[in-house]
């Protein structure tokens, strides 16, 4: 029984360390698969395989090397000159995620309440600088709460666009969505589905590595986390759907999600709204806490002033715009992932031979 939960907790975990503010709120679906039309569902199998594969991967080598933090994992797979590059840009990457999700934070409230964008920012700065000066071990609870929810409406919004939009739910439809995105080689959807899923597993190992230090039990781990990017798959898959049909309105939106619910009353707008901003704070302490506890072991920077740093430099990023960042930030960081994804697979080959 305490495995089942151990497992549970540990896919909603890897869930919510992956929905974060930009699939949750719709934007990274949008920029990374449905711009390509129909193919996109292919591209989101190809994540689906590559979390499993990959996150399995991690925690052989975590476990087997008992390692304690994605510091310890990059410094292991990638010892020399591209380990350290890799180390320092998962680093920003990090801070970087933190602003977008102030500036998601922002987009959400002024695409509802049309609020001016720093009061979403402001109030996610102080919710999340409220919780980092405390305690975060409340996070897996959060977790165990918000991905339920998250997931409960997405299927209830899909559910009604199947019972109210026949016509544009069909896959005659779905086939016929044309490609809205400047394509510069053959296949270009496999490419970004592969960026996706890189930085997507790098992000994630600032999670999956102290989980093997907490559960012990690889078994369990890596059987939440198949569960979990089986779910994951699933409930992008559903986003897609939707996103696909509401396109190109979704375009003129920073948190397209919203628009999609929009048609079925302000009460699932709400929730959604609830939910998603929950996921982006749940990210959000995340991120600066992993960067925090990072300036304190290498640097000697006590924690309490590593996060209020952290901070600073995520407030003005944070203006340049979430759609923006996510545009622009995650091809970038998702080109070094892949480059450090073949050298963990080198890696766990080499560790697999030696036994």
């Amino acid at each position: 029984m305490r495995d089942i939960k151990h497992i549970f907790q540990v896919a909603t975990v890897f869930i919510g360390t992956i929905v974060g503010a930009g699939l949750a709120s719709g934007q990274e679906i949008t920029q990374f698969f449905s711009t390509y039309g129909y193919m996109s569902f292919w591209g989101l199998l190809i994540c689906a395989a590559f979390y499993m594969v990959f996150s399995s991967m991690m925690v052989s080598i975590s476990v087997k090397y008992n390692l304690n933090s994605y510091t310890d994992f990059i410094n292991l797979v990638s010892p020399g000159f591209l380990g350290k590059i890799t180390d320092y840009l998962t680093s920003f990457f990090l801070i970087s995620g933190a602003a977008i999700i102030l500036a998601g934070s922002g987009a959400l409230l002024y695409q509802y309440f049309k609020l001016p964008r720093y009061i979403g920012i402001s109030i996610m700065v102080v919710v999340a600088l409220i919780t980092l000066l405390k305690d975060t071990k409340g996070l897996i609870a959060i977790n165990s709460f918000i991905v339920p929810s998250l997931t409960t409406i997405i299927i209830t919004v899909f559910v009604f666009y199947l019972i109210y939009s026949k016509g544009t739910m069909s896959l005659e439809y779905l086939k016929g969505v044309p490609v809205h995105k400047t394509i510069i080689v053959p296949n270009q959807w496999i490419i970004s589905s592969f960026l996706y899923a890189g930085f997507n597993m790098l992000f994630s190992s600032g999670v999956i590595v102290p989980l093997t230090k907490e559960m012990k039990k690889k078994r369990v781990i890596i059987t939440g986390l198949i569960i979990g990017a089986l779910t994951l798959t699933l409930l992008a898959g559903l986003i897609n759907t939707m996103l696909l049909v509401n396109i190109p309105n979704i375009f003129k939106y920073e948190i397209p999600l919203l628009h999609v619910a929009s048609r079925f009353g302000p009460l699932i707008q709400v929730l959604l709204l609830i939910v998603i901003w929950c996921e982006m704070f749940s990210t959000e302490v995340s991120n600066i806490y992993s960067v925090g506890k990072t300036l304190e072991n290498k640097y000697r920077i006590p924690y309490k002033k590593g996060i209020l740093i952290v901070l600073l430099i995520a407030i003005p990023v944070s203006q340049i715009g979430f759609k923006t960042l996510i545009t622009y930030l995650y091809p970038g960081f998702g080109i070094i992932s892949l480059i450090f994804s073949v050298q963990c697979i080198m890696f766990y080959l080499r560790m697999k031979k030696s036994r």
